[in-house]
């Protein structure tokens, strides 16, 4: 009896020792583990729940936030130089000038046509479900009984940008003052600045560029090095993210607004699902193989909401993929910058959400200025947090729509940040792949 008691013990001590090594050498293992534990923290230590004041949850938020402020940090201070070196070097590496135009020929291709659908989407779904109709009450400000004081912390509406000529937007985008754009953080300056070196240095005799390529490379190792030490802050970051958001939130917000969520949610959800079938067709990468090289690269992405600060992970994902290493640098940190569907196809739910609340009918000649709009301004917008907010707001007044139920789209905007991130890297990753036998001779594709 005794003997099977211990070799119960024994069997079970090496059950557990095998999941803690299955879980520490995977990191979306890890990733995933953050996300559950922080979601359930959050869950207790929220308003809800009562079990201590919200004054002091506020504050335990903000350190359990601390290590992915830190992990964002760190990844903001490299990612100007990984940027910058990733592209210089992926075109120099792309070959003739036939290879680059044909990667930026289907590139733009495959993000001006994935953003068009995910607008279409968008609306498609907005109109059918309509999400807006009968929450009219709820767009009364924070003080409404399902928008408690978890919206209390949002900042202001932003107020929409000055209109501006479409000349005036295509000398805005080059970079007259390189210094001004890396301190500002102008991801897409940042980018056309690497784009224009990158092709002049492909122009350069090969003795003359080298001393150069040498730096960019020297510079890309060593951003890529510090990003691997970010890494080991990602699980914590992922837990402690989690639970600020669930404690900030809460289950009442999000069940009173469910419908308007639940359509995004929708949305992201066939989005991911095109994306996914584009790889299959095109690229013959079946979805359980997608998920094994890129799944903690998703997972980072849902959690931080930037597909800037996971542009490190994504290269790397891409290149389990089987993506050329030139290929990866450039497609990805352009993709990162450029390809927005998932943001396009969640404007487009939430203009005619704003639309419906005030009772706002919509042509469907001005449906189609929507759409044409949002994939205007969703193609180079900024990949951080926050940034669709203020796009969102401008499309909305120049539509003539009020923005007064803007309050609910704020109080639910960081969790539907986190999912249509993870979807934009996604696009991202299935543009790689499938720009990743450009270059390649026959044998080295089949």
């Amino acid at each position: 009896m005794a003997a099977d008691t211990q070799d119960t013990t024994m069997r079970i001590s090496q059950q557990r020792f095998k999941l803690r090594v299955w879980i520490t050498s995977r990191l979306w293992a890890q990733v995933m583990l953050g996300m559950v534990l922080g979601f359930g923290l959050g869950l207790l230590l929220s308003e809800s729940a009562g079990l201590i004041l919200p004054e002091t949850a506020e504050v335990v938020g903000h350190w359990l936030a601390l290590p992915g402020r830190i992990f964002l940090a760190l990844i903001a201070m490299v990612l100007v130089p990984l940027i910058f070196s990733s592209i210089v070097k992926g075109l120099s590496g792309a070959g003739s000038g036939d290879e680059l135009r044909s990667v930026g020929l289907r590139l733009a291709a495959f993000i001006l046509a994935t953003t068009t659908v995910a607008a279409t989407i968008g609306v498609a779904l907005a109109q059918w479900l309509r999400p807006g109709v009968g929450l009219a009450g709820f767009s009364q400000g924070p003080s409404a009984p399902s928008l408690p004081s978890q919206t209390g912390d949002i900042p202001d509406l932003p107020a929409p940008a000055p209109q501006v000529s479409v000349p005036d937007m295509i000398v805005q985008i080059l970079p007259t003052n390189p210094t001004a754009s890396i301190v500002q953080g102008d991801m897409l300056a940042i980018v056309v600045l690497a784009l224009l070196v990158g092709v002049s240095v492909t122009q350069l005799q090969p003795g003359r560029a080298q001393p150069f390529l040498a730096l960019m490379d020297a510079l890309l190792s060593i951003s890529m090095n510090i990003v691997k030490w970010a890494m080991f802050l990602a699980p914590f970051a992922v837990f402690g993210l989690m639970a600020q958001l669930v404690m900030r939130m809460g289950f009442e917000t999000m069940i009173g607004i469910s419908g308007y969520v639940g359509t995004v949610l929708l949305g992201l959800a066939v989005l991911l699902c095109l994306y996914l079938l584009i790889a299959i067709l095109f690229a013959r990468i079946t979805p359980l193989r997608f998920v094994q090289a890129a799944g903690s690269n998703l997972l980072l992405a849902f959690s931080t909401s930037s597909s800037s600060a996971v542009m490190p992970v994504t290269i790397q994902s891409a290149r389990e993929l089987g993506v050329p290493e030139n290929i990866a640098n450039l497609v990805v940190p352009l993709g990162a910058t450029m390809n927005m569907a998932g943001t396009a196809l969640y404007q487009a739910v939430a203009i005619l959400f704003l639309a419906q609340l005030a009772a706002v009918e919509l042509t469907s000649v001005q449906i189609a200025v929507v759409v044409g709009t949002l994939v205007a301004s969703s193609i180079g917008a900024p990949g951080t947090p926050g940034v669709s907010i203020a796009i969102l707001v401008s499309v909305a007044t120049n539509m003539g729509i009020p923005v007064a139920g803007m309050v609910i789209i704020l109080g639910v905007d960081r969790l539907l940040d986190m999912c249509r991130t993870a979807v934009n890297v996604t696009g991202d990753l299935v543009a790689a792949v499938l720009l990743r036998s450009v270059g390649r001779d026959p044998a080295q594709s089949a």
